[in-house]
């Protein structure tokens, strides 16, 4: 047991800040906001990491030092003991990032919440300008 411990702290650290759309760069985002997505969760990146095949576990008591009450990070084996890739398309810890701020949106949890959310828009809503009125 100790030695899968050590192993996994060998592993790279992916916190969900890294691809989250919604933090600055001095927030911790390390990815084109262009290309992050909004509030991904370390469960949304175990399952995209699983999907592209890759040996992974979840940390679920750490949480990030700059914005620590966002609990949880993911650790992913990029490489072999012996040093071929697990993933020939995932390289380096960049291409891992963008991968997976790709493929979480399409998460099968994110778009289950997402649709009762965009049909709950339809309600009533106000017409006509606000603001303050001219004297």
């Amino acid at each position: 047991m100790d030695g899968d411990i050590q192993n996994i702290k060998k592993w790279v650290v992916f916190y969900p800040i890294y691809i989250n759309s919604k933090k600055t760069i001095a927030e911790g985002r390390r990815i084109n906001i262009s290309k992050a997505c909004e509030n991904p969760t370390y469960a949304e990146i175990y399952d995209c990491c699983s999907h592209l095949k890759l040996p992974c576990a979840i940390e679920s008591e750490k949480s990030y030092p700059r914005d620590f009450m966002q609990r949880g990070r993911v650790r992913v084996q990029l490489k072999r003991e012996d040093g071929s890739l697990y993933n020939p398309a995932i390289s380096s810890r960049k291409q891992l990032m963008l991968h997976v701020a790709e493929l979480v949106p399409r998460h099968p949890g994110r778009t289950k919440k997402q649709e009762p959310a965009s049909t709950s828009t339809a309600g009533p809503s106000k017409s006509g300008k606000g603001g303050k009125k001219k004297r």
